[in-house]
Parts: C-alpha cells; sequence; structure tokens
C-alpha cells in the first residue's frame, strides 16, 4: 500500500510514524521550505499519550515533557489571583516545548520520505499534483494541512474559516519561573493562560476579544494590558524573549463537515476539524486521528479493503472531533466575556461549580483508547 500525506505538521508526521513502523510506503509533501514547529508550547493530556503509544513513541515523549503534576494547584482565577475553579486533579496532563515533539517526531519518521517545498494544487481520488505539474498516485491521499487544506478545498465540500472573535499571543519563557500554579485567569474579555514545562520554563498565552482591539504589537503590549495582573505574571513576561512572541487571530471551520472521508481521500488534525484551543486539545487530536487511520490501514490486507477502512475512520472520528469542537467554541464564548453583567455572572456560576464536576467534564473529554484493528 502507498499512502501520499499533504502536510508534515503534528497530524502528518504522527501518522507518517504509525505507518511507516508497520513498512507502509508513506511519502509526505510539505509545502514549506523546511518542516519546522509553529507555535511554542501545548498540553498533552492522557489521550494524546495514549494515541502516542499507538504510533510507538509515547515514551519518548513522555521523557521529554518530563513528569506530570508539575505545579500543585490547577484552575481559573481572576486577575486579583482568587481563584474561580480548581482542578481536582492534573489528568497526566504534561506540557512540552513543541520543537520537542517535533524533534522525535521527524526522528521516527526515516530519511527521504519527507519532500519539503512541494505545493499541492489538484488533489484526485487516487492522485496529487504539485504547483511544479509533477503528478503522485498513491492507494489514500491523506489530508493533514490544517486550517486551510488544500485537500479539503479540492476534494470537499468545504465550509471554509470563521474568526472566532479573539486573538492570542504565545510564547515560552527563556528561563524558569517559580509558580506552584497553572491554569488561565480570566477578566473582562481578557485571560491569560500559565502551564510550567517540566524544566521551569512557563509556555504561557493571553487572548483578548476583538471588541477590545487586536492582538497587535508584541510583548510590550501584552505586558501593558496583562503586567499588573497576580503574580508571577510580570515575572513570566520579564523572563521572555519579544522576538519569540507570536500572534494571531483565533481561527475555527466555519461549519462541521459532512464527512471526513471523499473516495480515497482524508482528512486528519485540523484539515478535517479545526477548533478553538479552549481545551487543549487540538494536537491531542490530530494525534488521535493519526493513531487511528494509521491502525485501521495497517490491518487492511488489500487496497480493495480502503474504501471499508476509511468509513470506519470516519465513524470513529467525526462524532468525537465536532463534539470536543462545539465545546471548546462554547468554552470560548464564556471566558471571553467581555461585558460587565456577562463576565460577573460567569465568575459566580464557576465558583459555584465544584472541583469534581470540572474534573469529570475534562475526564469526559480525554477518555479516548486506540481501536481495535
Amino acid at each position: 500500500m502507498r499512502v501520499i500525506v499533504v502536510g508534515a505538521g503534528i497530524g502528518g508526521l504522527a501518522i507518517a510514524v504509525g505507518l511507516r513502523q508497520a513498512g507502509v510506503d508513506v511519502q509526505l509533501l510539505e509545502r514549506a521550505d523546511r518542516v519546522r514547529a509553529h507555535g511554542s508550547g501545548l498540553s498533552l493530556f492522557g489521550n494524546g499519550f495514549r494515541a502516542l503509544d499507538a504510533i510507538g513513541i509515547g515514551d519518548q515523549v513522555r521523557a521529554a515533557a518530563g513528569p506530570a503534576g508539575v505545579v500543585d494547584r490547577s484552575g481559573t482565577r481572576r486577575p486579583d489571583g482568587s481563584w474561580l475553579t480548581r482542578m481536582a486533579s492534573t489528568h497526566d496532563v504534561r506540557v512540552i516545548d513543541r520543537a520537542d515533539l517535533y524533534r522525535i517526531l521527524l526522528a521516527a519518521v526515516p530519511a527521504g520520505s519527507i519532500r519539503a517545498g512541494a505545493r499541492v494544487v489538484e488533489v484526485g481520488d487516487t492522485s496529487v499534483v504539485l504547483d511544479t505539474g509533477e503528478h503522485r498516485s498513491a492507494d489514500v491521499i491523506v489530508g493533514a494541512d490544517g486550517l486551510r487544506s488544500a485537500v479539503r478545498s479540492s476534494a470537499f465540500d468545504d465550509p471554509g474559516v470563521r474568526d472566532s472573535g479573539y486573538g492570542a499571543w504565545r510564547a515560552i519563557t527563556t528561563r524558569p519561573v517559580a509558580t506552584d500554579a497553572a491554569g488561565e485567569s480570566v477578566g473582562r474579555g481578557e485571560r491569560f493562560g500559565i502551564a510550567p514545562l517540566a524544566d521551569g520554563r512557563i509556555y504561557w498565552f493571553a487572548c483578548v476579544s476583538a471588541s477590545l482591539g487586536r492582538c497587535a504589537g508584541g510583548l510590550d503590549e501584552v505586558a501593558c494590558r496583562f503586567g499588573h495582573w497576580h503574580p508571577p505574571i510580570e515575572e513570566i513576561l520579564d523572563a521572555t524573549d519579544p522576538a519569540s512572541v507570536s500572534s494571531l487571530p483565533i481561527e475555527e471551520l466555519a461549519a462541521p463537515l459532512a464527512s471526513f472521508v471523499s473516495g480515497r481521500r482524508v482528512l486528519i488534525g485540523d484539515a478535517a476539524h479545526a477548533m478553538t484551543p479552549n481545551l487543549g486539545q487540538g494536537a491531542n487530536l490530530a494525534i488521535e486521528d493519526a493513531a487511528t487511520l494509521a491502525t485501521l490501514l495497517v490491518a487492511a490486507k488489500h487496497g480493495d479493503e480502503v474504501p471499508a477502512v476509511l468509513a470506519r475512520y470516519d465513524t470513529l472520528r467525526r462524532g468525537r472531533a465536532q463534539r470536543i469542537a462545539r465545546q471548546a467554541r462554547a468554552l470560548g464564548a464564556v471566558m471571553q466575556a467581555s461585558h460587565p453583567v456577562t463576565s460577573t455572572l460567569r465568575d459566580l456560576a464557576m465558583r459555584w461549580v465544584p472541583a469534581r464536576v470540572v474534573d469529570s467534564r475534562v475526564r469526559a473529554v480525554t477518555r479516548w483508547s486506540p481501536p481495535t484493528p
């Protein structure tokens, strides 16, 4: 079996690793001139690690991410530091530098299987056409090419992209910053997230609703908006290299897809279900997609089994991913509340929610295991 994967992001690399370890012929086509990590840090939950185990690199990623539970407390706070919600447990979440995750994934993909600078302009049922005019064929075409997927726009009823109404800055500190707590702090249309890495550095993000202005400017703008919030936010910003701060609008698919499969073309990751990052599940779900599809394709003994395999993949993945996308969108609307009345009601409601309820909701999202072939 031959598989072409369009896009060498986390999902694309993950499925290549899963298929290559089973001896499947995989070619990754990446439009950028080189494969590199985009973004700063990310949270990996139990479901993400079970997916990484399924493709054979879970222990390597655990070693790079360090132990779970590096802080004593987690939850949601107000700008003054008072707690609104507390997590009953850390759910085995580990925060990793994206560059470390990419390093592990790339090391597990054999040399020569990635072609950088390969821009796909047309997608057939079993072939792709590059901007050079070159045709490449395969038994399966995997669209792992992100929010503005060329595979999705060429072969699916593409709903387009929707702006969530808020944007974000992200970075990782250049040095450790002492903190015993993680989570988000929320104000009116603003919030700041703290996620410690095992080495003491902090992955942080700051979100601002469009009604308060776009995420223009860099670290100075973030410091102006959030530097007066509770400790250690000011110290975190002081420990950040201004050149490392990225900013972008938060976008998602404008509507859910009717299917993740079209003929022998299949979507994974953001190409299939790009969502807002409010539940921290984007990368985890992309790896779930990759592990599921790899498991099913490896079990297929003949090429004529591919349609049934892809249909099962769609059944297993679409409902879960789209449900979590809806939950993430709803949570973002609540957390970004900017009106004095709605933000006050949000804070009151959050204070009333028992920790065990918050804990059970997180467990419901992260409850997943790889399929049996």
